[in-house]
C-alpha cells in the first residue's frame, strides 16, 4: 500500500524508476540483513523518500550502489536508535519504580537523548569523546587532557564545539 503511493508520487520521474527497477532488490537485500519484513519494508520505504526529498535533481551511475549506501545509514540509525533505547531502558530497570519517569516522560527523555546523540554524532572524535567523558564520567578537564593526550586549551575548545552542536539542536 504504502509502496503504491510512493510510485503514483513519483511515477516518471527518476525516483520513480528508481523505485520500480529495484524496489523488490533493495527490500530483499534489507529483509537478509534486518531479519524482519516489516523493518526491512519500512527501511526500503524510508530510502526511496531520502532520494525523492533531495532538493537537487541526482544523476545515478549506479543505482544499487546509492540505495545501499542510503539504506545502510538508516540502517545504523535505527540500529543506533535501539542501543540509545535499550541503554536507557536498562538504566530505568535500576531505579526504585516510585523515582520512573511516567510514560509521557520516559517518551520526551528518550527524544532528547536521541537528539543529543544526532548533534555529537556531528562532532570529531575526539570532541565528541570529551564532551562524554566530561558529562558522563565527570572528569575535569585537565584529567581529560591527560587521559587523552591532549592540551587543556584543547579540551576547553572541544567543549566549546560541543555545547555549541547541543545548543543548535535546541533551536
Amino acid at each position: 500500500m504504502i509502496g503504491r503511493c510512493i510510485v503514483d508520487k513519483i511515477e516518471g520521474t527518476v525516483a520513480g524508476a528508481l523505485y520500480v527497477d529495484h524496489h523488490s532488490w533493495l527490500f530483499g537485500w534489507l529483509r537478509k540483513r534486518t531479519g524482519n519484513r516489516e523493518q526491512a519494508a519500512d527501511l526500503a520505504h524510508d530510502t526511496f523518500l531520502r532520494i525523492l526529498l533531495k532538493s537537487e535533481p541526482v544523476s545515478i551511475d549506479e543505482p544499487r550502489s546509492y540505495l545501499t549506501v542510503i539504506a545502510k545509514g538508516l540502517l545504523a540509525n535505527q540500529w543506533r536508535r535501539h542501543e540509545i533505547e535499550r541503554a536507557y531502558l536498562d538504566r530505568l530497570a535500576t531505579i526504585p519504580e516510585s523515582f520512573a519517569p511516567s510514560p509521557e516522560d520516559r517518551a520526551l527523555i528518550l527524544e532528547s537523548l536521541l537528539e543529543i546523540d544526532a548533534a555529537l554524532s556531528q562532532l570529531p572524535d575526539k570532541a565528541r569523546t570529551t564532551f562524554l567523558l566530561a558529562q558522563l564520567d565527570h572528569l575535569g578537564y585537565a584529567e581529560i587532557a591527560l587521559k587523552l593526550g591532549i592540551s587543556l586549551r584543547t579540551v576547553k575548545r572541544y567543549m566549546v564545539l560541543a555545547f555549541e552542536q547541543c545548543l543548535l539542536k535546541l533551536e
